[in-house]
This record gives C-alpha cells, structure tokens and sequence, in this order.
C-alpha cells in the first residue's frame, strides 16, 4: 500500500536531491516529535569512528524513537541536522551518503542543516532531530 503522506515538489523547481521540498501529511496520523539525537548508544557513550559514525549513529537513534511509535524511515517527514563543522560535512558528502542509504533506504524527508558553535554532550559532532507521522495504533497502514 503507497503511504497517505503526499510529497510536495513545485512542478518549475529542480528536482531537490539528498533530500525533499517538502511533505503533505493528512488528518489521522500521529505526529511523532524527537529530542535532538547525537551519535551515542544506548549507554549514553559517544561512538568512535568520526563525524560519519556519529551521523549515522544520530539516525539510528532518531529511528529507533519512530519505531516506538510503530514508524520507520518512510514516515520521517522533516530532519534538523546541526553540525559543528560544516566543511567536515561537506567533505564527508560521499561517506554521509553510504551512511544514509543503510539507515534511511530511499526515504528523503524535508531537511535543514545549521552549524553550531557545540553541543552539550562532550565530544558531540552532530545532532539530529526529527518528525515523522505515522499510522495511529492500532490503525492499518496506508
């Protein structure tokens, strides 16, 4: 069954890559809201391996809130990405990619990303938020 959120792309507008204009989401779905998420486990410890092990481990993180709710990457509607460095994130484009593509597939919600001057958590390189809409409990998908 296709998914009742509706893709928005302005028909005289590029086609947005890595990422999409914007979403529709109908009456009836639950609006689920995230924390920002950094790249740590479960045990509050900030992965090793950089600035993409961290992103990768933010998205894992903001997903797994989603999947409480019963949701999973293609209901995730909007994304905030605050990083400390935005070189470190424009050369890490490649890598970032990779990294998306094993925890989000094809899903391209709407994004923004703003640099920061840091973060809270000590060591932190990148924090994520996210809204997803997903089907109520209960209720069928599509």
């Amino acid at each position: 069954m296709s998914s009742p959120i509706e893709r928005l792309q302005p028909p005289d507008w590029p086609r947005a890559r890595g990422y999409s204009n914007g979403y529709r989401v109908p009456a009836g779905l639950d609006i689920v809201v995230t924390a920002g998420m950094v790249g740590w486990d479960a045990q509050e410890r900030i992965v090793p391996g950089g600035f993409v092990a961290q992103f990768e481990q933010a998205l894992r993180n903001v997903l797994a809130v989603v999947a409480e709710a019963g949701g999973g990457p293609h209901d995730v509607v909007r994304l905030t990405c605050y990083v400390a460095d935005r070189d470190e994130y424009l050369g890490s484009l490649p890598a970032l990619g990779a990294a998306w593509k094993r925890v989000m597939g094809k899903s391209y919600p709407a994004m923004a990303l703003i640099q920061v001057a840091g973060f809270v958590e000590d060591g932190a390189l990148v924090e994520i938020e996210g809204t997803a809409a997903v089907a109520p409990r209960g209720m069928p998908e599509g």
